[in-house]
């Protein structure tokens, strides 16, 4: 087999020598979140013409692809994401980009059993002494894709934090096929930290007076997430845990304050336990060989089951819009696709089976059209064409600036009574009106 870096010279190839092996109707997979091949990507897209019909996947797509920029009819390439972001969502709207819709903790049984795999470009950092390549910020579905796919190429980017495990965080060079070192060495994406509004403020004030020491925090995506970390930060809880699908700059924030030490996890003690991260060199520089920090395939981190191991789960997550009967939509506003499922489901799941859990989903009461309207994002029945994230019968917390309201165990009546009086107060009457339609409002029910 010869040395680690005999091996490596072997497989050694440039960007333009690797991509030879995609042949025309294969499925390729790309990388994740922050960690894209992009130097394969440029290179693939060189093959245009000599290619028809090759399927790529990639989760939350960072970066614009040369592959859907060369071929705007889609007859070579057939650009997926397993989760939308800004740039898939503008590709949708061209009809350039599908969704693949996934439940976030399955995914590896998605790969495994359902997705085709024939070559898989995966980002690492540089090779160890040992032969290793670790896969960065990325581990989600990135270490299941390694194991699937028939032909591994790893793009090697010097930018990248090695981050440690864990689990199934580096590859060996004996299972990787070739190697190509990136000629750009991209600087990861950083995701700007959105500000707060006193909205996003006073919901993170509500959730905060909910927390306890020894609490095990999720942050989804965001400005009001960011809100409850930066007020975590400067309160006096002590001995945050972490188990979250998303690391981001807040957490650094919490740790540096001495808020999060994982002593009282029941799992994973002393840890904190994430599946990818997104967020600025602050977040990259901190994870970077720090053993405090351990990256987990997703199937890990998301399933409710695990989740659950931890007490006083604290999940916090955004959605677009929540009707009268706690349907939570999270994905789409009616037919205009957004987001994904991302792992909101998992830990809202994982958050009720958690002892002294709690699982939020944090939503301002309002918002306003681009003619200056005002519309409740408490709706009596979802828009048409809106995907549901959360169904009815596993929502949990809701939460807006006026309130929150668990909607366990509550009837239809109880929970449109509940949720109108977490409305907006302008808006509540009109609210009242439709739920009498949907015969959901009884005698009973009022307004507070």
């Amino acid at each position: 087999m010869g040395t680690v870096m005999e091996q490596y010279k072997e497989k050694l190839r440039t960007a333009d020598e690797a991509v030879k092996v995609v042949k025309s109707g294969d499925w390729v997979e790309y990388g994740e979140f922050v960690m894209q091949a992009k130097d394969l990507d440029a290179a693939l897209a060189k093959r245009k013409d000599e290619l028809r019909d090759v399927k790529i996947r990639v989760v939350t797509c960072t970066f614009m692809p040369e592959v859907v920029k060369c071929d705007p009819s889609r007859e070579h390439f057939l650009f997926n994401d397993w989760h939308f972001s800004g740039g898939t969502r503008a590709l949708q709207g061209k009809n350039l980009c599908n969704y693949i819709p996934l439940t976030y903790h399955e995914a590896g049984r998605f790969v495994v059993d359902f997705a085709p795999i024939d070559v898989a470009f995966i980002p690492v950092t540089s090779m160890d002494q040992h032969g290793f390549f670790n896969i960065g910020t990325s581990n989600s579905i990135s270490s299941y894709v390694l194991e699937k796919a028939k032909i591994k190429i790893v793009e090697v980017n010097s930018s990248a934090p090695r981050c440690m495990g864990g689990s199934k965080e580096s590859i060996h060079i004996s299972d990787i096929d070739y190697i190509v070192e990136s000629q750009t060495n991209p600087k990861l994406l950083n995701l700007p930290v959105l500000p707060t509004t006193d909205v996003d403020e006073k919901i993170a004030s509500l959730v905060l007076e909910q927390m306890e020491d020894g609490s095990c925090l999720q942050l989804g995506i965001g400005a009001m997430p960011n809100a409850v970390g930066a007020m975590i930060a400067k309160s006096d809880l002590k001995d945050i845990g972490v188990h979250t699908e998303m690391l981001v700059d807040s957490y650094v924030d919490m740790y540096e304050a001495g808020r999060i030490t994982n002593k009282r996890k029941q799992i994973d003690k002393g840890k904190m336990v994430y599946t990818f991260a997104m967020g600025t060199d602050k977040l990259y520089n901190f994870m970077d060989n720090n053993p405090v920090c351990a990256s987990y395939p997703v199937g890990y981190t998301n399933d409710p089951a695990v989740i659950g191991l931890n007490d006083k789960v604290i999940g916090i997550n955004n959605a677009l819009e929540v009707d009268l009967y706690g349907q939570v939509a999270s994905e789409s506003n009616g037919f205009k696709h957004i987001s994904g499922t991302g792992g909101q489901f998992d830990f809202i799941m994982g958050s009720y089976r958690s002892k002294g859990g709690k699982g939020f989903v944090c939503i301002s009461s309002t918002a306003t059209l681009k003619d200056g309207t005002l519309v409740s994002r408490i709706r009596p029945t979802l828009s048409p064409g809106t995907i549901v994230t959360v169904p009815r019968s596993c929502a949990y917390i809701i939460c807006t600036e006026y309130g929150m309201t668990v909607l366990k165990a509550k009837s239809t009546w109880e929970r449109a009574e509940a949720l109108i009086n977490i409305a907006h107060p302008d808006l509540r009457d009109e609210l009242v009106k439709e739920a009498e339609k949907m015969s959901i409002w009884t005698k009973t029910c009022k307004i507070n």
